[in-house]
């Protein structure tokens, strides 16, 4: 695979109650907000969200299987939270390539978290390494 400046791919899930329960079940992040509907409707979001960094956890499917894919070494990520994630609310990762290192096998990476209505709710960048790729 050649991989080069611009090039992108995503990923889409649809993020319910299985997912939310699970991601508190595994990380131990049992907040109100996310697992607690009565709680969560006397919240800024008046609703139960999903966690962030399970919405993040989209990007590093499409870094690990996708772009650059297999090989992938994930190096850095930045994160903005930028609107909630509600349950039931579908969500694409998407990540360009924005910037390539062929010496060091490594790539700086917008990536983006957008909902059903074309909303971005998580922005950053990643920077990954990949020696099993060739950076054009």
């Amino acid at each position: 695979m050649i991989i080069k400046v611009g090039d992108s791919a995503s990923y889409t899930r649809t993020i319910g109650e299985e997912e939310v329960a699970l991601y508190a079940k595994i990380t131990g992040d049992s907040n109100s907000v996310h697992l607690d509907e009565e709680y969560a409707r006397n919240t800024i979001f008046k609703g139960r969200i999903a966690h962030g960094m399970l919405v993040s956890g989209l990007i590093s499917t499409v870094l690990g299987t996708i772009l650059p894919g297999l090989g992938t070494i994930y190096l850095s990520q930045s994160l903005k939270f930028l609107a909630p994630v509600r349950l039931g609310d579908t969500v694409t990762a998407t990540v360009r390539v924005v910037e390539i290192n062929r010496e060091k096998k490594r790539a700086r990476l917008e990536t983006v978290c957008t909902n059903q209505l074309g909303k971005e709710v998580v922005a950053g960048e990643a920077v990954v390494k990949n020696d099993q790729v060739e950076f054009s």
